[in-house]
């Protein structure tokens, strides 16, 4: 199967634009046994004046691929053991990103399940740390271009995006979740018939 990625300049705009088209289309991962991923079903964006962002410090080598070019991976580590990976937005100097939280696996399942053996496949990649995990996914592959489909991950275009994007949504705004600094602006979106979404949120409403 030909995945095709995205062009660079899709990843230009604010992260709060990017993240919910992001829905419907896959985040691959090449691996020996052929590519493996699926459908991203849930984002989080994180922007340059968010005290949540991990660019609110300023310039450091964890974040460093944060700052662009747009269209490559951010990948960092959480509580010492767990990887979340992120697309990068907006123009080099600016720090934007887009957490892909829960995919669907339609591609790879079994390379999938070596690397994090689960019994229901739900719990598979219903989650940012889930989904790393799964496809391996670590601090190796910061900062990968997600344009090509040479790289050992990247986003590829999913040709029926309208129809699967109807069969699972609608898409739901709501607040982000698992974090406490700016925990209140509706910057997750996911779709909301997905069985692999992470957490079902009262949607947004000002």
């Amino acid at each position: 199967m030909e995945f095709e990625p995205f062009p660079r300049k899709f990843y230009a705009p604010s992260a709060e634009i990017v993240a919910p088209q992001l829905l419907g289309h896959w985040l691959i991962r090449q691996t020996p046994l052929g590519p493996c991923g699926g459908p991203i079903v849930e984002t989080e964006a994180y922007l340059s004046n968010d005290p949540a962002c991990h660019g609110s410090v300023g310039r450091t080598p964890r974040n460093q691929s944060m700052w662009g070019p747009p269209g490559h991976g951010y990948v960092y580590l959480i509580y010492g053991y767990h990887y979340c990976f992120n697309a990068v937005c907006r123009p080099a100097g600016f720090a934007e990103a887009v957490l892909i939280r829960a995919i669907e696996p339609i591609f790879g399942e079994d390379f999938m399940r070596t690397q994090r053996p689960i019994a229901e496949l739900r719990n598979l990649t219903n989650g940012p740390a889930k989904t790393c995990s799964a496809m391996g996914i670590d601090r190796a592959l910061d900062a990968v271009d997600l344009c090509s489909n040479n790289s050992p991950v990247f986003i590829a275009q999913n040709p029926k995006v309208k129809r699967f994007r109807e069969d699972r949504g609608p898409i739901i705004t709501s607040v982000r979740i698992g974090i406490t600094k700016a925990a209140e602006l509706p910057l997750r979106f996911y779709l909301s018939e997905s069985a692999f979404v992470s957490k079902r949120s009262r949607p947004f409403s000002r």
